[in-house]
Formats: C-alpha cells, sequence, structure tokens
C-alpha cells in the first residue's frame, strides 16, 4: 500500500489499539514505528510519535492523580477512574456525543478536571465518551462476572440496577446515546454471542418498539467477558473525507518528485519526466493527474516551458 494512503490508516488503527488496550505488545507497536520512519520518514511518523507520547504522560499523570485521590479522600475510592489525555492534532478525529453519565463518573470528571488544571493552567479539557470503555461487576444466578464493556455499553447496563425490563425509548431518555449508536450498543448486549441483556420479540435488528430484559440466567465459563461493541460502517461521508486526504497528500508527492526530478535534471522533454515520475511513484496516477501538477508548478514558477520546445520544460532555480 502507498505511504500517504498507508499513513491514515495506520494513525486510526494505532489509536484504536492504543486506547482500547488491544495492542500485544508496546515494544512491538514501536519497532514497527522505527521501521516506518527509516522507510517513509521523520513527517510520516511525527504524529505516531506523538500518540505513544500522549500514552506515556497519561501513565504519569495518572500515577500523579491516584496518589491525590488518596490523599484528599483517605484511600476510599467508590470506583477506578483512568483517563488518557490525547493531543488533538496527534490523533483521529472523533465525533463528539454528550451522554448522560451517572451522578458518580460525573463526579470523578469534575475530581480529575479540577486537578488537571491546577497543574496545567490555560489547556481545556474535552471529555470524549465514545472513546470510553469500563468494567462492570454484574450479579448473575451462575455467580458473579467481569464485563468489559465500552462506556455506552456501561451506561445501558447500569440502568437495569432500577429495574428488570426497559424499552428503547426509556433508554434512549435515560442515556441520552445518540439513536443509531443506541441501537448498535442494545445489538451488541442482546443479540451478540455474551447476550446479557434478552430482547423481546427475538430478532436481530432493535426495533422502536422492543423490550429489553436482564438475563440473569447468563451462563459463561469465563470469569472476565469481553462483549464487543458492534462496528459501525464508515458512512460515505468519512469514507470521501478520507479519500480527499489521501488524494490531497498524493499530490504533495507528485509534486515533491516533479520538482525534485526537475531540480536533478534541470531540463527534461515531457514524454521523460512522465517516465521518470511513474519510476519514482508507488501509486497509479492517471496522465490528466500528471498534466495538472506540471501545470500548477509552472504557475508557481518552479518550472517553466522551453520557448523553442513547448513540449520540454527547463527547471527555475
Amino acid at each position: 500500500m502507498e505511504k500517504m494512503c498507508l499513513k491514515h490508516f495506520t494513525k486510526k488503527d494505532l489509536a484504536k489499539r492504543l486506547l482500547v488496550g488491544k495492542s500485544a505488545s508496546v515494544d512491538a507497536e514501536k519497532s514497527m514505528l522505527s521501521k516506518l520512519k527509516q522507510e517513509c520518514g521523520p513527517a510520516f511518523t511525527s504524529k505516531l510519535e506523538g500518540m505513544f507520547k500522549d500514552m506515556e504522560l497519561s501513565k504519569d499523570i495518572m500515577l500523579a492523580f491516584k496518589q491525590h485521590l488518596q490523599n484528599a479522600h483517605n484511600g476510599k475510592v467508590d470506583l477506578e477512574l483512568n483517563v488518557n489525555i490525547l493531543t488533538m492534532g496527534y490523533w483521529p478525529n472523533y465525533v463528539l456525543m454528550e451522554v448522560e453519565l451517572p451522578a458518580d463518573m460525573v463526579r470523578y470528571q469534575q475530581i480529575f478536571t479540577k486537578f488537571y488544571l491546577a497543574k496545567h493552567s490555560g489547556r481545556k479539557l474535552q471529555w470524549q465518551p465514545t472513546l470510553g470503555h469500563c468494567v462492570l461487576k454484574a450479579i448473575f444466578l451462575q455467580g458473579a462476572k467481569e464485563l468489559q464493556v465500552s462506556l455506552f455499553q456501561a451506561l445501558v447496563l447500569l440502568l437495569f440496577n432500577e429495574s428488570d425490563t426497559l424499552t428503547l425509548s426509556h433508554l434512549t431518555s435515560r442515556t441520552n446515546i445518540e439513536d443509531s449508536e443506541l441501537r448498535r450498543t442494545l445489538q451488541s448486549l442482546a443479540c451478540g454471542k455474551a447476550r446479557v441483556l434478552l430482547k423481546t420479540p427475538k430478532g436481530k435488528e432493535v426495533n422502536d418498539n422492543d423490550k429489553f430484559v436482564y438475563n440473569k440466567d447468563f451462563t459463561n465459563q469465563l470469569f472476565r467477558i469481553r462483549i464487543n461493541q458492534i462496528q459501525m460502517k464508515e458512512t460515505s461521508e468519512e469514507q470521501q473525507q478520507t479519500e480527499e486526504r489521501v488524494f490531497q497528500d498524493r499530490q504533495y508527492q507528485i509534486d515533491a518528485a516533479i520538482v525534485r526530478i526537475m531540480k536533478m535534471r534541470k531540463v527534461l522533454p515531457h514524454n521523460l519526466l512522465i517516465t521518470e515520475l511513474y519510476n519514482q511513484l508507488k501509486f497509479p496516477v492517471k496522465p490528466t493527474d500528471f498534466k495538472k501538477r506540471i501545470e500548477s508548478l509552472i504557475d508557481r514558477d518552479y518550472m517553466e516551458r522551453d520557448k523553442d520546445s513547448p513540449n520540454t520544460y527547463n527547471y527555475v532555480a
């Protein structure tokens, strides 16, 4: 896969592994990053390196925060909060959703915000619930289990402490999770492999009149169970944005290759320039795209057409 296309998808996949803890080895990730840096250059990997730096700094911040909680609350902590502080420019863009959190979660968010801003004045924290994940202790007839879930899954499951049966409309009003996201969340809890909820009527799709019941008869051989969220397909808009970023990066790469060749050759016929470009570039390019980039560089005075031979280009120093 060509470098520029690789960058966007590498960034997205690496972010998911780091934030959800699915990376098999940090050392292996860094080793691959080092190879990418040698192959593609430091500009290619600078933001990826920034992601690792954020994760390491976040660990230090959390150690200090936990010590702060121990001192301020005499070691009495109702839940364990872990926060990753992400620098906006390093990470992929994520859709911001405002959801209704339980009072305990809100309280700990406020405690952390006050702690962090006291040490880093002038900064702004923006909580990103779509990236959150939790470990919940659940009681079934078989016994206690630990459920590894997304924050959205946790918000839904916690409401079953109040009632064994809930409707879609009630869950919507209590969680404020966006409709399509909530339906996917309920599908993962009631229609997947680990069905900790039961849906009536049965079916793979979540409909407006469905009711959900806490499955007290749920069984599983494992004590800690990961309930995977059903992945949302990339929307056409997101796909178009990705393709536009890839196209923009390719334009820069074509421009750089043309200037590099012309700087070395000084004077070059059009056909020979195109041949050298095909040899250097690792992704397919239409001749019309080459023509557009050449015209753009001529307009910007990087090169010019030869006065005696219009199909020959001169490098402009």
